[in-house]
């Protein structure tokens, strides 16, 4: 059997293919699904979280959301007279184009979890939460 690092990065860069070629026919680029879908749960984050969230270098984010609010998908605001920092706001194309990406998103996890019982998708997650927290060293 493969390593666990090889096995992880190979179930990462296939899943990530294949929604990116998914998410490429709506006009998104890399990185944009992901900070989507975290500012339908979390609209008006400010940048500093998204990035910490997204795992993305915060002045990369900075590119991609510029790149997002030309694109009319996202809106950046001031909050109570906070002039320091930007928070970030879907637009009403942002919502749409973010519906089609949990579409995107169900059809790639319905895929990839074909044939596995309900108990062993629980105990794939628990795990790979575990992973995540001992390779980031957080508790």
């Amino acid at each position: 059997m493969e390593s666990l690092h090889y096995l992880l990065m190979k179930s990462h860069s296939v899943m990530q293919r294949k929604i990116y070629s998914e998410a490429q026919k709506i006009g998104l680029t890399s990185g944009q699904p992901k900070i989507l879908d975290y500012l339908y749960e979390h609209e008006g984050s400010d940048q500093k979280t998204i990035a910490g969230y997204c795992e993305i270098e915060p002045a990369t984010l900075g590119s991609i959301l510029l790149r997002m609010e030309q694109k009319g998908l996202i809106e950046r605001r001031q909050k109570n007279g906070n002039r320091r920092s930007w928070f970030v706001y879907l637009t009403e194309n942002g919502k749409e184009i973010c519906e089609k990406m949990h579409d995107i998103f169900s059809q790639a996890d319905e895929q990839a979890i074909e044939g596995i019982s309900s108990g062993e998708i629980e105990e794939i997650k628990n795990l790979l939460t575990k992973i995540c927290h001992n390779l980031d060293g957080k508790d």
